[in-house]
């Protein structure tokens, strides 16, 4: 099976399987090798006490990207860390997208940077993920 293949069955596998992502209305539009993009508009339940996006609901957004990116090669990896900036606020029917991209991988452990966008194109948000896979242990079960 190729690495793209790979990469697919994991995003049908892992979204079929993440109520989280699926709940806040979050659909992935990307996965290849190390790389996932994933949107979500913001929802009036999303809105914090400023009329803007809660920042939870942004790292949330950035933080399941960059699941999907890390565990794109089917072995199981969780996070072992993050840090995010925000850098612009989002608004109730904002369209967001969360492009993660890996920046380095090791046997065990991986460095995957997200940017999260407007529709606009406007930067919202920059997270950092560092990751930690399990071993021995597959993301889904994959038939060849």
């Amino acid at each position: 099976m190729t690495p793209q293949k790979v990469a697919d069955e994991v995003g049908i596998g892992m979204m079929a399987n993440d109520r989280a992502s699926r709940g806040m209305g979050m659909r992935l539009t990307h996965i290849s090798p190390g790389s996932a993009h994933i949107d979500m508009t913001v929802r009036a339940d999303m809105i914090n006490g400023h009329n803007t996006c809660h920042g939870g609901m942004i790292t949330t957004l950035a933080d399941s990207a960059f699941a999907f990116a890390c565990n794109s090669y089917n072995f199981l990896t969780v996070a072992s860390g993050l840090s995010v900036d925000f850098a612009a606020p989002a608004f109730e029917g904002d369209v967001l997208t969360a492009r993660a991209v890996e920046v380095n991988l090791s046997n065990s452990t991986g460095v995957y940077d997200v940017m999260v966008f407007n529709q606009k194109g406007d930067c919202i948000a920059v997270f950092r993920g560092r990751s930690h896979r399990i071993k021995g242990k597959q993301t889904v079960e994959i038939s060849n």
